[in-house]
């Protein structure tokens, strides 16, 4: 991970009103971030990724959390407060350009596919209700 890319992930993080927020921005705005980065045609080391978010997350938010655990916080229901944030969407919009606004359904999509292929839970729920809405709201402005 670059310092520029630690610098606005952490720009996001401070957005958030109190801890609870700002942990959430932050894990948002970060598993975004490496959900986006799995989207390339080079072979990528899992290992060396892994382990160099890892330590970002240490020295960021403390013991306790992972790339794994942020991953799994963007599958579950308080995800969704995060990305229907009006200052989470713009604070990321602002710092975090390189992975546009308008791909977080499809960057929670892949993580929620993942998920289930991993450890076969079951989908359904406030993520994916989250992404079937953004996905109708999209439609409906295309249609305009």
């Amino acid at each position: 991970m670059s310092p520029q890319l630690k610098e606005k992930i952490l720009a996001v993080m401070q957005y958030g009103v109190d801890r609870d927020e700002s942990t959430g921005f932050f894990r948002v705005a970060l598993g975004l971030y490496y959900l986006a980065g799995l989207m390339t045609k080079e072979t990528l080391d899992f290992a060396e990724l892994d382990a160099d978010f890892n330590r970002f997350i240490y020295h960021a938010i403390g013991r306790g959390h992972s790339i794994t655990s942020v991953l799994q916080y963007m599958s579950g229901e308080k995800v969704v407060r995060v990305v229907e944030s009006k200052r989470f969407l713009k604070a990321f919009a602002e710092h975090c350009d390189e992975v546009p606004v308008e791909n977080i359904p499809f960057l929670l999509g892949l993580n929620l596919g993942v998920a289930k292929d991993i450890s076969k839970i079951d989908v359904r729920g406030p993520v994916a209700d989250y992404i079937e809405r953004q996905r109708q709201l999209r439609e409906a402005t295309d249609a305009k």
